[in-house]
């Protein structure tokens, strides 16, 4: 299953859909184990160690400080792992407001974390640039 690689139309579709809940980023240390009950949205395995981002709620259930809180934008368009300009475009367009963009992409979507004040700059942005792009 292939997704879409055609940067005008991926930007033409993508619907971008804020999650209520924040986020939080946690480091373990090389070798730490996961706590048990978690379950992260993504784990990132660093020459550093292991990069945990879940909701925060959630590692502050399992005893782990969240640190700031992060808003997570998924972006429902299928965009293929090979398509080319779609993270420079939102990023651009995000970076324009003045809005970090911190991407992980998954198999079938691309998720945007971006500073808990100002997921719905973030939103509004994506929106923007979605409706740009039809025009």
């Amino acid at each position: 299953m292939t997704g879409i690689t055609d940067l005008s139309r991926l930007l033409a579709s993508m619907e971008p859909v804020l999650s209520p809940e924040p986020y939080g980023y946690v480091a373990l240390p090389q070798g730490a184990r996961i706590p048990p009950g978690l379950i992260a949205f993504a784990t990132i395995a660093e020459t550093e160690g292991v990069t945990l981002i879940a909701p925060s709620a959630a590692l502050v259930g399992v005893g782990l400080d969240a640190g700031p809180p992060w808003g997570r934008i998924s972006l429902t368009v299928h965009s293929d792992l090979a398509a080319v300009g779609l993270t420079a475009a939102f990023a651009a367009a995000l970076g324009r407001e003045g809005i970090s963009a911190n991407v992980v992409a998954g198999y079938f979507h691309d998720h945007i974390f971006v500073q808990w004040a100002r997921r719905d700059d973030a939103v509004a942005a994506l929106r923007a640039l979605a409706l740009a792009a039809k025009a």
